[in-house]
């Protein structure tokens, strides 16, 4: 009951925030470009010097909050999907959305609730197999900026708790199918 009240309360944030800002559509490839977090993905600051290590098992973490909030990409080992890309302290699986075209982040209102985007509005960086040259930020419809890992709008999914779960692998949901990335940027398809 807890955890879905958090879950509940993160989703809440994460929508009040997404209401600010303005309706530009811009893309960066910087790895210091700006990002933040949902509420309901994680409260520490981590650098690509952190905890992670290269082999694999490494993660990401974040910092939420009105300061420039940081997000890490890193990556993690998946029993059933091997090597994949995760963010934040709890080393959350994030996905990419089939109905996203280029850098434009299309998940939007109801959709962004299920499938909260990975902000950051500080530093952007990444650890583990992740590649750096691969990370870069778009400016959502509501002007907060996404993070993106070779041209793909990141998303978590509302269901994964913690660092071993993936549940949005594979589930068409808003149109379109959604998937784990790999470290190369191609999605995990395991069909």
């Amino acid at each position: 009951m807890a955890k879905h009240l958090a879950v509940t309360a993160a989703l809440t944030a994460a929508v009040a925030l997404s209401a600010c800002g303005s309706s530009k559509k811009t893309a960066t490839t910087s790895s210091a470009s700006s990002a933040a977090t949902p509420a309901a993905a994680q409260t520490s600051t981590s650098n690509s010097s952190g905890p992670y290590s290269s082999s694999g098992g490494s993660s990401a973490s974040a910092t939420t909050g009105s300061g420039g909030a940081a997000v890490t990409v890193g990556s993690k080992h998946a029993k059933k999907l091997g090597t994949i890309l995760a963010a934040g302290s709890k080393h959350l699986t994030v996905y990419l959305f089939e109905a996203d075209h280029g850098t434009t982040p299309t998940c939007t209102g109801t959709c962004e609730q299920v499938w909260p985007p990975v902000k950051a509005s500080g530093h952007v960086g990444t650890a583990g197999a992740a590649n750096t040259a691969d990370l870069g930020t778009t400016t959502r419809p509501d002007g907060t900026k996404q993070v993106t890992y070779k041209g793909h709008p990141l998303y978590y999914y509302a269901k994964d708790g913690d660092s071993g779960d993936a549940y949005g692998q594979g589930i068409k949901s808003f149109g379109a199918d959604w998937y784990a990335l790999k470290p190369s940027g191609s999605k995990v398809d395991t069909s």
